[in-house]
């Protein structure tokens, strides 16, 4: 159709439904031509209890992947049919058991006749295909499984978005965008402590003049987060992630993973080894941020803050 030209790939769902609505009048046609009646949106219980005989309305909807209500409507519908029957004489009578009934089991035998015309027909599109559709449903199922749409058209959008980001290194001008940002972020989950105030007031003393980088983020000019690389008096680690911190209204835009891989990559240029971090569990995209990043939890170290429950490190060789 020349409106998917159009549209392009948005229109996926759409299209797919097209496509299916067809196939499902011709099943209907099908069904009539071989004499059978019956609904072609019950073919999937249906076969099911053909090949397992007697389950319950929760063994079927984990077999076909349907929800329970939908199951339990296309069982009632082929009851009224006449195909199958619900709780038959069983010792527990709280399991909903379905089965086939005689009936039903005569129409399955006629089914199968009927499957392998289809079978057969199926087989000459695909030879006439350049591309084996059947294949390629299985192969974006599992793709699918992997990653949703959803999680795959998120992930472009913040890729879109940080298109926008430009992450900077620290100029005085940014000193009070420096202290404002962690001090939001700090206060709004825990408190202030020493150690803050040191690096938060001090920046260039306790951080640049050490051997040490701050990284800021700018969208439209405006300072949105901040992150330091600090130089570490420590036999284990050459440098710490720290003062990691995005504005509420601008997360989402992947300002996180930016200032992240700029720290990471500073401490690459400057030969460390290793980088150390602090943090806290309750932070959880923060920690799934770290672990992107490559970071692995240690234990066993001494830390000034209060606050952290949990240290990280990364090896960088």
């Amino acid at each position: 159709m020349k409106l998917f030209e159009k549209t392009g790939k948005m229109a996926l769902g759409s299209r797919l439904r097209l496509m299916t609505a067809r196939i499902t009048d011709d099943a209907a046609r099908i069904y009539e031509l071989y004499h059978v009646e019956f609904s072609p949106k019950w073919f999937p219980v249906f076969f099911v209890l053909s090949e397992g005989g007697e389950m319950t309305i929760t063994e079927i909807a984990n077999e076909i992947g349907h929800s329970q209500p939908s199951v339990s409507k296309i069982i009632q519908e082929m009851t009224v049919a006449g195909l199958v029957q619900e709780n038959r004489e069983l010792p527990d009578k709280r399991r909903n058991v379905a089965a086939l009934t005689k009936k039903g089991a005569s129409i399955s035998m006629r089914i199968k006749v009927q499957s392998a015309d289809v079978d057969a027909a199926i087989e000459t599109i695909i030879s006439e295909a350049r591309h084996n559709l059947w294949e390629a449903i299985a192969e974006w199922e599992f793709l699918l499984d992997q990653k949703s749409l959803l999680r795959r058209v998120q992930e472009q959008k913040k890729l879109r978005e940080s298109k926008d980001v430009q992450i900077v290194e620290y100029e005085d001008q940014y000193q009070a965008a420096f202290r404002l940002l962690n001090e939001e972020w700090i206060s709004t989950y825990f408190q202030m402590e020493e150690a803050d105030y040191k690096a938060l007031d001090h920046p260039k003393e306790y951080i640049l003049e050490k051997g040490g980088k701050i990284f800021v983020a700018l969208h439209n000019n405006e300072p949105v987060g901040v992150c330091a690389l600090i130089k570490m008096n420590d036999p284990d680690y050459d440098f710490e992630l720290a003062k990691m911190a995005v504005s509420p209204k601008i997360q989402g835009k992947n300002v996180g993973w930016l200032l992240g891989q700029a720290v990471v990559n500073a401490a690459k240029e400057l030969g460390a080894s290793k980088v150390y971090l602090e943090s806290n569990t309750s932070l959880k995209p923060a920690i799934n941020l770290y672990q992107k990043l490559g970071f692995k939890k240690v234990v066993g170290r001494t830390t000034p803050y209060e606050r952290c429950n949990i240290q990280m490190e990364l090896k960088l060789s």
